[in-house]
């Protein structure tokens, strides 16, 4: 296997996550559960820690079970490019799977998480046997390539202001508000806000300071608020 597990090992039965609304594998039969269930293994990992390198062969079906993991390609001088960012209950580098090749992007949990890794062969057996799970898939896939064109135009043809807002609000859309402090619900460093905007981190930086004097946001360390979500909506909107 060629992702580097910080800890594996069989728990944490498949009905606690195929029972949750945003599982593709909801409607799954209870043969076909219990099979997936027995061809994975739970797996540890710290904050940091990479759970699928570039240029890695895929073995299996991964699924984030609790954290968060951002995906990113490495590019020239080793700057990186956050092309994604998963929740649980979602599906990491499953297109390298079913594609045969090698993965084409790396993952690291940006907190301590756990993921499931689903032994391919299984994997490919139900979804033979389940269409609908298959039609899942595809619309996953179909959903995740058009919102990666999205913002492959919007990276190359919004201002950084547009960009950065734009960033705000994928954060925002993906990972929520905590309701104890009113934080968005991701603690990320201002290098990963960079290179999730595509600019360098100075500029992300300065930008993060003229929302703060615009009163569209406020930060305590690496935490952000937005406290004008319109206005934030409308500076990425013009770009």
């Amino acid at each position: 296997m060629n992702e580097i597990y910080f800890d594996c090992v069989k728990k944490v039965h498949c009905h606690e996550c195929t029972n949750k609304d945003n599982s593709l594998f909801t409607n799954l039969s209870d043969a076909n559960r219990e099979k997936m269930n027995n061809a994975k293994v739970h797996c540890m990992y710290k904050k940091g820690e990479i759970i699928f390198k570039e240029g890695s062969f895929p073995t299996g079906l991964i699924c984030l079970n609790e954290g968060k993991v951002k995906i990113f390609k490495e590019g020239i001088g080793g700057k990186e490019q956050i092309i994604r960012l998963a929740r649980p209950i979602e599906l990491i580098g499953y297109r390298a799977m079913f594609a045969n090749g090698n993965y084409n992007a790396s993952a690291i949990a940006l907190e301590n998480s756990t993921i499931c890794h689903i032994d391919k062969n299984t994997v490919l057996e139900v979804i033979k046997e389940d269409p609908d799970l298959a039609l899942k898939i595809i619309k996953r896939l179909a959903l995740e390539l058009g919102e990666s064109k999205t913002r492959l135009v919007n990276l190359t043809q919004k201002h950084v202001r547009g960009r950065l807002a734009e960033a705000l609000l994928i954060l925002y859309q993906r990972y929520g508000i905590n309701q104890d402090n009113g934080f968005l619900d991701i603690n990320i460093s201002r290098d990963d806000l960079a290179n999730l905007s595509n600019m360098t981190t100075s500029n992300a930086s300065r930008t993060l300071s003229q929302f703060i004097d615009e009163k569209i946001i406020v930060t305590q360390g690496k935490y952000i608020q937005i406290v004008n979500l319109e206005k934030l909506k409308q500076i990425s909107s013009i770009g």
